[in-house]
């Protein structure tokens, strides 16, 4: 027994009734969604998207990391993208950590993370607005892409927009 067969029984009832085979790899709305890891998100159903509309990248907190930034420029040029929105949510759990805890609980599980950066979140409305900036400002993307901004609450399923 396998810790994945649940995982293969149900995608071999997903895969009988598959649809998709008609969309293409390029954002059919035109929109790249930058947002939280948190299995409480739903990006598609929360935003009235559907498969194929929009691009998901997903790291802890919603972070504009570096391979972020990669992945948008990939996105953008290669797969229809011309818009994108950060979207990190209420109660996240990158919120009620420092990247010393985390180097600290891992460390005693015998786990040197020392030459990780986790870009934990001590404040969710700078660090969403700092992020904006850095996709604002990069020179890979195209000057005057829309971007927005917007946390996603978690117990009322708004979303409530932050300016930059």
């Amino acid at each position: 027994m396998s810790a994945f067969d649940d995982l293969i029984a149900a995608n071999a009832q997903y895969a009988a009734a598959f649809h998709g085979s008609g969309l293409t790899g390029r954002a059919a709305r035109g929109l790249a969604v930058v947002t939280c890891m948190d299995s409480r998100i739903d990006p598609l159903g929360l935003l009235g998207l559907a498969p194929g509309d929009a691009k998901i990248l997903r790291n802890a907190g919603a972070r504009v990391t570096d391979d972020v930034l990669r992945t948008l420029v990939l996105a953008v040029y290669l797969l229809g993208v011309e818009r994108v929105l950060v979207m990190p949510h209420t109660d996240c759990g990158m919120t009620k950590v420092n990247d010393s805890d985390v180097h600290d609980l891992t460390k005693a599980q015998g786990v040197d993370t020392r030459s990780l950066e986790f870009h934990t979140v001590p404040d969710q409305n700078a660090a969403l607005r700092h992020d904006l900036t850095r996709i604002k400002t990069t020179p890979f993307l195209p000057a005057g892409m829309p971007i927005g901004g917007a946390i996603y609450d978690v117990h009322t399923g708004k979303l409530l927009p932050v300016a930059l």
